[in-house]
């Protein structure tokens, strides 16, 4: 008896497995398993027409879906409010989550883990996407510059918003509860809220937008009031361990700045932790393009020790970065936008260390329910 020495054969079998890389060991995410740290980032694609999720978005999900991998699903309006681009999904009417049933159950048959994004775009909006030609609503009256359009040409023109009376805000933050609760009942495993990339929750957080002057404006404690009381009450209708929050402190995008997004950051996850919710999904302080390769500043690393739950981190990170990530333990999860958009076998590419498709910026955003969509190829055409 003993301990037996290996033999030259058995050696050679453990030598030539591929080592594990950070990326690709399994997660327990509250009460799911993650196979995985790979997320699907949510990712406007703009094909919901008339704000219905369509049957090509069976395909498109599930070509994404590895067993054990959590998808978070694009922007989703929670009313007709909401809505500020062409043919973005919505789930505040019985036919919307009738329409993701069938999106939900095929990320389901591949054994994936789908949250849905709920989201109001607030200013960023304009009279032609507001039922019966309304201005669009906001924490505030302060209007929203000419931003360049996502075809890298033309301008987006915004409406000056309405700024929302202190007694209108409960029955926005209801729409929301209303909208996790649909999305429970089309199938989703939760909810992530969208408070960040200036959009309304986030003109309420940051100072350089929010001048009010009531309990929802002035200090960081009231800034920060709407986006609580709406996670309180989503927390109420479904769970905190089926709620995620996705936060933007660093960023200007949509003039929606902060002068101190440290402090922003760490108050609210300091305050999430109070309600228990089961992760809080943040973009680093710059969202690295293409062809950079300087090292990320890990602005988020304060916010990642302070927060309880689960942390994903988003930002443009490439493999290497994401593994680096995962393996110093600046974060849990790393959430991939365009690189999973081109790669719908991402988790596979990154195993093998393959080449990755090239994404195709031009075809981000049309309604075309097939390129850039899902006629990105596989590493294998049986995949």
């Amino acid at each position: 008896m003993g301990d037996e020495v290996p033999t030259q054969q058995e050696e050679e079998i453990v030598s030539s497995k591929p080592p594990t890389i950070p990326l690709l060991t399994p997660y327990k995410m509250g009460n799911f398993n993650l196979s995985h740290r790979i997320v699907l980032a949510p990712l406007t694609r703009q094909r919901s027409y008339d704000n219905v999720p369509q049957p090509h978005a069976i395909l498109y999900y599930s070509q994404r879906t590895t067993k054990g991998g959590l998808l978070i699903c694009e922007a989703t309006g929670v009313s007709d409010t909401a809505q500020g681009y062409p043919f973005t999904p919505g789930i505040w009417t019985k036919e919307q989550v009738e329409a993701w049933k069938p999106i939900v159950n095929a990320v389901h048959a591949k054994g994936g883990i789908f949250f849905c994004q709920i989201w109001h775009v607030g200013r960023v909006s304009n009279t032609g996407f507001q039922p019966n030609g309304q201005a669009p609503i906001s924490s505030t009256n302060k209007p929203l510059h000419p931003q360049p359009s996502q075809n890298g040409v033309d301008f987006d023109r915004f409406t000056p918003p309405r700024r929302l009376r202190t007694d209108e805000i409960p029955s926005i933050i209801n729409d929301f509860r209303i909208a996790a609760r649909n999305a429970i009942e089309a199938g989703f495993d939760g909810v992530e809220v969208h408070g960040a990339h200036g959009y309304l929750i986030d003109q309420f957080l940051k100072d350089t937008v929010n001048d009010r002057t009531d309990q929802y404006g002035g200090s960081l404690e009231n800034r920060c009031r709407f986006a609580l009381e709406l996670v309180d009450a989503v927390t109420n209708e479904i769970g905190a361990d089926k709620v995620g929050i996705r936060l933007s402190p660093f960023a200007d995008y949509m003039e929606s700045g902060d002068s101190n997004p440290e402090a922003l950051g760490l108050y609210m996850v300091q305050a999430l932790n109070k309600r228990g919710i089961l992760y809080v999904h943040m973009v680093e302080p710059r969202m690295k393009t293409a062809g950079e390769t300087d090292e990320y500043p890990h602005g988020l690393v304060p916010m990642r020790k302070a927060f309880n739950g689960t942390f994903i981190s988003a930002g443009g990170f490439d493999r290497e970065e994401g593994n680096k990530a995962v393996a110093e333990d600046h974060t849990d999860l790393i959430a991939y936008g365009r690189l999973f958009l081109s790669n719908p076998d991402l988790p596979r590419r990154f195993e093998l260390v393959s080449p990755l498709n090239k994404y195709d910026r031009n075809t981000f955003y049309t309604p075309d329910p097939v390129v850039g969509y899902t006629d990105y190829p596989f590493l294998e055409s049986t995949a």
